[in-house]
């Protein structure tokens, strides 16, 4: 049986570094007027879970997006910044250096249904807890599991060039905006194929390819918000629902409502 949710606080300020504890855990409930954390860092590595709702971890190289029972990694001392849909409950947990095998890059994790369990357990513990004693051994558990988490392809690789740049913000205003290679290319006094070549040497991907990724976490982040496949398939500028559907299955192997379903 699935044991009772934390209890939820409001974002505020906090220090997860304040103690050397192998891992400390803190559940948030997002709203309306708080769906977003400015760039900080951390001496811990912070594991960001999306119990409900979803959240969009931002770092220099990329973004990467945890829709509901995924976490982001982000390791220790890595500039980050947060952002929720205005319905997510997250729970953050916070990992001393050197206390469990976690990967050396920011990262999206497939939890387990234990692992998820125990971290929201954990969230409802002390936070000073007992260095020996039942909550250090469910520690011991939990970050021996979690070390062989799965890593999900959920992330958009971003660029500070400021051609690419420019990109970015605009598609962020529109997602639906469709403008071809050609048109940006045209756009920013560039040649096309010169274009196509800093889109792949700042990204690793094509322009097309990256934009259906950019689509792709836009899509995970508003579906997970509580909006509709038709109203997503409008936001992202498809013609028909039915080809938003095809591009959603292409990238994550199911349709929407069979994705969603697998995560419940």
């Amino acid at each position: 049986m699935t044991s009772p949710a934390p209890a939820w606080r409001a974002p505020g300020e906090f220090d997860p570094d304040d103690d050397d504890l192998p891992a400390t855990a803190l559940a948030l409930a997002y709203g309306q007027a708080d769906p977003e954390r400015p760039v900080h860092r951390h001496r811990k590595g912070q594991l960001v879970l999306a119990v409900h709702g979803a959240m969009t971890c931002e770092v220099p190289a990329a973004t990467w997006m945890a829709p509901p029972q995924h976490a982001v990694w982000i390791p220790g001392g890595m500039a980050h910044s947060n952002r929720a849909t205005a319905n997510a409950r997250v729970v953050f947990l916070f990992i001393e250096p050197g206390a469990a095998p976690m990967p050396a890059d920011c990262c999206t994790l497939a939890l387990s249904p234990l692992v998820r369990e125990l971290i929201q357990h954990l969230a409802r513990q002390d936070q000073a807890y007992p260095r020996t004693g039942p909550t250090a051994r469910l520690v011991a558990v939990l970050l021996e599991q979690l070390a062989a988490a799965p890593v999900a392809q959920l992330s958009l690789p971003v660029s500070a060039h400021p051609k690419l740049r420019r990109i970015a913000l605009a598609l962020e205003a529109d997602p639906a905006n469709r403008a071809t290679l050609a048109a940006w290319a045209a756009e920013l006094a560039l040649g096309e194929r010169t274009l196509a070549r800093l889109v792949r040497r700042e990204t690793g991907l094509t322009f097309g390819r990256w934009r259906q990724q950019w689509h792709l976490i836009v899509a995970l982040r508003e579906l997970a918000g509580g909006a509709t496949v038709q109203q997503v398939a409008g936001i992202l500028g498809y013609d028909s629902v039915t080809a938003f559907i095809t591009m959603f299955r292409k990238a994550l192997g199911k349709p929407p409502a069979a994705y969603f379903a697998g995560l419940r």
